[in-house]
């Protein structure tokens, strides 16, 4: 998850910038926040709540959930696919993010945003299944696996999540590193199309391989999201007829890849439940990944900037919490009610419950929890700094770097 403020100059502006060739470029001026994105992060969320609610808590529910909600199965079963939409507006945000800052700036950035409301969410989890009868989703960790689930680092030592959905959290956190990696060189439009376009091409290798170590890396089923965002970046800053055309050539590879790999895991489903209780056809699912294309597309082109409500700045921020907290949630409710109220009712109470604690946490958890911990990290990164004043220069990277 990451701030969603457009830096920089206009598009056309920003493209014909004067600068040496191979150079980053100037700091950008910060500029006006892109409220839709931070809608399109709550509809992401929701269909992610919506999935697990009405379609995938057999064992909350005690049955199928598509058999307890008939009518909206089709739709729901597709929520699956909102995981990806963040993916592809994380490729957008992070690039923006990371454009013009230090290594040191952006990772700041990155855990101040990411780590607050997660310890909260895993020390909640932890607390809820030792001293509690809840059982449904319990993770059965150790203590002192609960503890290295507070570094998010969790899968890199083989153990388990405290909660199911932080498995995209350590794809996003390699996709960080990696971009991180890429900031170093500097970052300009020419660099970001090779590295994007290298990036594809090793995803491809890895996929066809399936080689562990590369599988690892570059993420093949997760990547093709990641650089189809970043591309749309470009599209955004740069106009749409940048570089030759060159983002929208990227955006093409990374749509074909990205519904192969949609394709793969909503399949994988399929054939492990059976259609009857997951009736996710492929046609829909291409259907869905072009539709998440297009959203973001039209965001490159400025085609939501009537999307202006500013409560859309406070929806954007509960969803991070929202998608921590939505299963634990559910398995809190789900399992105590289900004997008392009818299967519609008790899911939009949990919704409700939910949506309602994860505004709790963002207002008095994650909010304080960033400013707390972005001043601490800011605090060592501009240490060293200080500490090399009147001494040899110290050379950075010059720019302004800027989920979700």
């Amino acid at each position: 998850m990451a701030d969603t403020t457009l830096s920089g100059l206009p598009g056309r502006a920003r493209a014909a910038a004067p600068g040496r060739r191979g150079a980053p470029e100037p700091r950008p001026v910060k500029g006006p926040r892109l409220i839709e994105l931070d809608a399109l992060r709550f509809i992401a969320a929701f269909a992610v709540m919506a999935f697990h609610y009405l379609a995938a808590s057999r064992s909350l529910w005690g049955e199928h959930p598509t058999e307890l909600f008939p009518s909206v199965a089709r739709l729901s079963v597709l929520g699956i696919l909102g995981v990806e939409l963040f993916f592809l507006i994380s490729g957008f945000v992070i690039l923006m993010s990371v454009w013009g800052r230090t290594v040191g700036e952006f990772a700041v950035s990155r855990a101040a945003r990411l780590y607050p409301a997660y310890w909260f969410t895993v020390v909640l989890i932890f607390i809820l299944y030792r001293f509690s009868g809840v059982t449904g989703f319990d993770p059965k960790l150790s203590a002192g696996e609960y503890l290295l689930n507070l570094t998010m680092l969790q899968s890199a030592f083989g153990v388990g999540h405290a909660a199911g959905v932080f498995w995209s959290l350590w794809v996003e956190l390699r996709f960080y590193l990696l971009v991180g990696i890429f900031s170093l060189f500097g970052i300009t439009l020419r660099r970001c199309l090779v590295f994007m376009s290298a990036w594809l091409a090793l995803a491809l290798v890895a996929e066809l391989t399936r080689h562990e170590a590369l599988l690892l890396v570059f993420m093949p089923r997760q990547a093709p999201y990641f650089i189809a965002g970043m591309a749309c970046y470009l599209i955004h800053r740069f106009g749409p007829r940048a570089a030759a055309g060159m983002p929208w050539l990227i955006l093409a590879a990374s749509f074909g890849m990205s519904l192969y790999a949609a394709l793969e895991r909503v399949g994988g489903r399929v054939k492990l439940i059976g259609f009857r209780h997951f009736p996710a056809p492929p046609e829909a699912v291409v259907v869905v990944i072009t539709l998440i294309f297009a959203l973001m597309i039209a965001v490159a082109l400025g085609g939501l900037r009537w999307v202006r409500w500013r409560g859309l700045v406070t929806v954007g921020a509960l969803t991070y919490p929202l998608y921590l907290l939505h299963q634990t949630v559910s398995a809190v409710l789900i399992p105590s009610y289900r004997d008392d109220l009818a299967p519609w009712p008790l899911a939009l109470l949990t919704m409700a419950v939910a949506i309602v604690l994860s505004y709790l946490v963002y207002r008095f958890v994650d909010a304080p929890g960033q400013r707390w911990l972005r001043g601490r990290l800011t605090a060592l990164v501009r240490r060293p700094r200080r500490a090399r004043r009147g001494g040899a220069p110290h050379l950075t990277q010059s720019g302004e770097a800027s989920v979700p």
